[in-house]
């Protein structure tokens, strides 16, 4: 068990099964030691060191492993940037429209299948303990709210916009532009500006 910690621990926490079995583990050793509690499943042919030098972004990192493409998006993101006070039990996780439908075994996610034209813009790369993900930028982040508003609830995207107002970053500018490629302006322009008023 300690080859096996020791293999993880070289791979920043991380081993796929084929890796493993390169080395040398069987793969009734590396059912012993999720049994034992010394690494978790995240997918079939993914695994992870649970005692490992973890961040609270963990769980990014592991949706970043399993699924290429992976973009943190809607509450989840909402909840990165401060812009919410609700702390997400699932992570909400934007793939492109055409992408094989996936699940993991752990950490708990929600998957949404953005066209393209929604997909490819206000994407932001985060360098973390854990390791990388990649998470919509706050504007895009609100933008995307008001377009699932419908799903996720209009007071969730309201909190987004009236949070981000108060941040002395808060562009306008780059706001006005993400909901007019987002499609949204039409639906969130009254709300900023009574806000703005206010």
């Amino acid at each position: 068990m300690k080859n096996i910690e020791a293999f993880f621990k070289n791979h920043q926490g991380y081993a796929r099964m084929k890796d493993l079995k390169d080395q040398g583990f069987h793969t009734r050793d590396i059912a012993k030691a999720v049994e034992n509690g010394i690494i978790e499943k995240i997918k079939p042919g993914l695994y992870k060191l649970i005692d490992f030098t973890w961040d609270e972004h963990s769980g990014f990192v592991d949706i970043a492993k399993a699924k290429k493409g992976s973009i943190i998006c809607l509450t989840s993101a909402l909840s990165y940037h401060n812009l919410s006070t609700i702390n997400p039990g699932i992570i909400t996780v934007a793939v492109p429209m055409n992408t094989d439908k996936f699940h993991l075994d752990y950490p708990p996610i929600k998957v949404y299948y953005f066209p393209e034209s929604f997909y490819s813009f206000g994407i932001e790369e985060k360098n973390t303990i854990s390791g990388n993900f990649k998470i919509y930028n706050a504007e895009k982040t609100i933008c995307d709210m008001f377009r699932y508003r419908n799903k996720m609830g209009e007071d969730l995207a309201l909190e987004g916009l009236k949070n981000y107002l108060k941040r002395k970053d808060a562009d306008l500018v780059k706001l006005h532009n993400y909901a007019i490629k987002c499609r949204v302006k039409t639906i969130m322009l009254p709300y900023l500006k009574a806000m703005v008023i206010e």
